[in-house]
Parts: structure tokens; sequence; C-alpha cells
């Protein structure tokens, strides 16, 4: 049987997770003996979709056998998506609801299924930290991601759901990257409205946002800063070289750790092509606390304990 070759494609090579997605998926690659190529979007659904289409409608050797892609807008892609299963080349959505694959599975036997985080629990999970760190309620700035993206949505809606009702939360929108949540709350900061506001932490849907909302605060007068540079950030994502390590630092109170799949499609895809084995039409990975949820309120002592080596 010939050498098996997948697309990938990524939002954009920036954000920390997404390089952990391209990290994951060259490691895969390898374990599984299989061709890839990695392509991002640079944060753009246009540019997406006109990359995707190019290589769907490629010929010979140049066209892959599956494509595994993480949607930058608020559709995955639907009409390209047909367009792949229509030239025989297997489907795999990352971390977003795409409701045509139930449709296309019906009438094609090309593997199509979606794998994701499970953005509802990150969100819960967050929610659940932010009540650990302010047990007496208080006042909560939070960075989402973009408005048409599911993943933002659905980790917005889980945070609602489990803060406590005495935490006010205002909301400021990024793009899943540092640069993204800089600007915007160096935006917020020429508020006047800014100056009167009272708050207790920094949350954001992405580590990456978290740092670029602590870099903006950073900048400010010595005389000013202080108060910003005290408040608990929270993140997601907690990668080992980045989330995990800013709380082992400080820069971050918690993250959560959002393990990397772009590695799962990409086995699966070997199973469903090689084996024939039936894929289901949607799996979930699990998120967890960083530290864990238990220790957020602890006093220093037990945190250090739960980061000293075993």
């Amino acid at each position: 049987m010939k050498k098996l070759r997948f697309l990938v494609s990524l939002t954009n090579d920036e954000n920390d997770y997404q390089i952990e997605q391209a990290a994951a998926a060259q490691e895969a690659a390898r374990q599984l003996e299989v061709d890839i190529e990695i392509v991002y979007a640079e944060n753009d659904a246009i540019q997406q979709s006109t990359q995707l289409l190019k290589v769907i409608q490629s010929g010979g050797s140049s066209r892959p056998d599956a494509i595994i892609f993480e949607p930058v807008g608020g559709t995955a892609l639907p009409q390209v998506a047909r367009a792949a299963v229509g030239a025989g080349i297997g489907w795999a959505v990352l971390n977003r609801e795409a409701e045509y694959i139930a449709e296309l599975r019906r009438s094609s036997k090309t593997p199509i299924f979606s794998l994701s985080s499970d953005h509802k629990e990150i969100g819960r999970i967050q929610g659940r930290q932010i009540a650990a760190l302010l047990p007496e309620g208080g006042s909560v700035l939070y960075i989402q991601g973009p408005s048409d993206n599911s993943a933002a949505k659905e980790r917005t809606a889980g945070m609602q759901a489990t803060k406590p009702p005495n935490i006010h939360v205002s909301m400021l929108k990024g793009q899943w990257t540092e640069e993204s949540a800089y600007r915007a709350v160096s935006s917020w900061l020429r508020l006047t409205t800014s100056q009167k506001a009272k708050l207790d932490l920094i949350a954001a849907q992405d580590d990456s946002m978290a740092m670029g909302a602590r870099k903006a605060f950073q900048e400010l007068p010595e005389g000013e800063q202080a108060k910003w540079m005290k408040l608990p950030y929270l993140g997601c994502d907690g990668l080992p070289k980045t989330g995990q390590v800013w709380v082992r630092t400080g820069q971050l109170a918690a993250t959560i750790y959002i393990p990397p799949n772009t590695d799962q499609a990409m086995a699966m895809l070997v199973q469903a092509i090689k084996m024939g084995k039936q894929l289901p039409e949607r799996a979930l990975t699990v998120p967890n606390s960083f530290p864990p949820l238990e220790t957020l309120g602890s006093s220093r002592a037990e945190k250090a304990k739960f980061f000293s080596p075993q």
C-alpha cells in the first residue's frame, strides 16, 4: 500500500496551541510513517478555503488522502468539505462543531469526523478557577476569542455557567494571539471607563492572550502598572513549554491543559484508511486544570508541594 499523505491546515503559526498542534502532527507523521504538509491560514477564513480548494483540485501525487483542519471562521467550510469528500479525500475537523458531517457520512464511505477539545468543559473549569481565586466575589476582565468562533462561544457559556453570581465579567475580543489581546487591552486602557474600573482578576480564553494582556499592563507608567500586575491572570492551553511554565513562574495563576489533537486525528485516519475501522462521528479530548482546582485557594506552601519534583 502506498504511503499515506495528509494535509494539516491550522489557523496561524503564532498561537502556542497551534504551534503545538503542528509539532504533534509532525511527531505523529514520523511514528505512523505518513507524509504530511502543514499550511497556516493566518487567521483568514477566505485564505484557508482557497488553500484547501487548491489542494483538493490538484491532481496526481500532490492530492492528499485526507485533510485535517482547524477552521478559522464560524463555519467549518461545508462547501470545501463536500468538494474534498467528492474527490475521495478524508475530512477531519478539529475543535469545531460541523453540522454537515452527519449528512456527508450518510452519502460517502470516506472517513469523515470531528475531533474537539470539550470547549464547554474548558469554560466550566475556568469558571471554577475564578470562583476559587475570588471566594468573596469581584470583577473580572475576560478576553474571548473571535465573535464568530464556536469554541470561543462555548468557552464563554461554560464559564458563565460555573462562575458565582457575585462575580461580574467585562469582556474584550481577541484573535487567539498575544498581539491581538495586547491591542484589545491597550485600547481598553485608553477609555475613561478603564480608569475607574476596579478589577480583581484577568482571564483569557488562551494563554497567549493572557500574556498579551499582561504585556499591555506592563507598559503602563510605573505608578499605574502595580495594581494591574498584582492581579491573578488565567489562561487556557496549558502546554508544558508555555502555559505550565508561566504558571510555575507566577506569570499566570492557573491555566487549563488542553491536549493537542492533530496526532489523534491522524491515528484515527490511518486506522480508517488502512484497516477499514469505522470512526465515530465526533470525539472529544479531556481538559484539566493546572494546577488542580483544589490547590488554587491553598497556601503558598501547599502550592509549592504540587510543583516540587516527586
